[in-house]
């Protein structure tokens, strides 16, 4: 599945983009690329390197990943195995290197339903499997498939992410951009559609509170 929203995909899932993880987060970048389905994601505009180069010194541990919900949603994680996912179907090689260079396990994930009406988050999950190849980059005929993506150096990363709990109430950009504790939050930057962004832990934990239903 492509989990990723929109813009960048998971789980567009981001089955990464959004599960097509991230909006089918293929913006299919030089080469082809829901759960199976994350819509293509633009080159970032305006975000950080890595999640190390936004605070220096300190690790970002706390994250965005945003999905379609009519591809995969909150509710399907909760529903799925285990209540896990593999974040397939990110082909943006911004929110790639999130995946493979800093995300770990343990890392808390605000899941966060584009493409909805209105846009929000719409609960919590945590990283159980850190950066590791997309199975879907090879597979055949898939919406997610990048011929050119070489098997003994894979192209394309997913991690994999359970749910904890859905908010109490859903936290959309109009209540984010009322508190000045969301001031620099990716989400809300002109023209950003990243599918994986980092969150600093103010930022995450003001998402918590309005979640709080």
């Amino acid at each position: 599945m492509a989990k990723g929203s929109s813009s960048n995909s998971k789980h567009s899932k981001a089955r990464g983009t959004v599960k097509s993880k991230a909006s089918k987060e293929a913006s299919k970048q030089g080469s082809s690329a829901k759960r199976s389905g994350k819509p293509s994601e633009p080159a970032s505009q305006g975000a950080p390197a890595s999640a190390n180069a936004l605070a220096r010194g300190a690790e970002v541990r706390h994250w965005l990943f945003k999905s379609e919900p009519d591809v995969f949603s909150f509710q399907d994680l909760q529903k799925a195995a285990g209540r896990r996912t593999g974040w397939d179907g990110v082909r943006n090689y911004q929110a790639r290197n999130f995946l493979r260079d800093d995300c770990r396990v343990g890392d808390l994930v605000v899941f966060w339903h584009s493409n909805a009406e209105p846009p929000h988050g719409a609960g919590l999950a945590k990283v159980v499997r850190p950066g590791h190849p997309d199975p879907t980059q090879f597979v055949k005929g898939h919406d997610h498939e990048d011929p050119a993506s070489d098997p003994a150096d894979p192209r394309w990363m997913q991690v994999e992410i359970e749910a904890l709990r859905a908010f109490g109430k859903p936290v959309t950009m109009e209540a984010l951009r009322a508190d000045p504790r969301s001031s620099g939050m990716l989400l809300l930057a002109k023209g950003q559609r990243l599918s994986i962004q980092p969150l600093t832990r103010e930022q995450y934990e003001l998402v918590l509170e309005l979640g709080a239903g």
